[in-house]
């Protein structure tokens, strides 16, 4: 690695700018990867399991696993479904 600064020239350096499709797919792929994990916290903190989310939901258990393993790209509105109706939590989204 050459003069890597901090995050953003690490990811410049091994993905690209911003606008490239190896980039692009990287940050899906984390967007796609911290979702999941923000799910699952808020499932867990929920005392519910994968199986009584999607039930509640109107989804498939196994949908819910792909989510929250990072592995299914996810619509702000199931999204919004999952965290409002399902776990009864407040979704707030931002732009910064």
């Amino acid at each position: 690695m050459k003069n890597v600064t901090n995050f953003e020239d690490l990811l410049k350096d091994k993905y690209g700018e911003k606008g490239t499709s190896t980039r692009d797919k990287y940050d899906a792929d984390s967007l796609a990867f911290r979702l999941g994990v923000m799910l699952k916290e808020a499932r867990k903190e929920a005392h519910i399991t994968q199986e009584q989310l999607a039930e509640r939901t109107g989804t498939k258990k196994s949908y819910i696993s792909r989510i929250e393993k990072g592995q299914s790209d996810i619509q702000i509105s199931t999204y919004y479904k999952l965290i409002e109706i399902g776990l009864g939590k407040q979704l707030n989204i931002s732009i910064g």
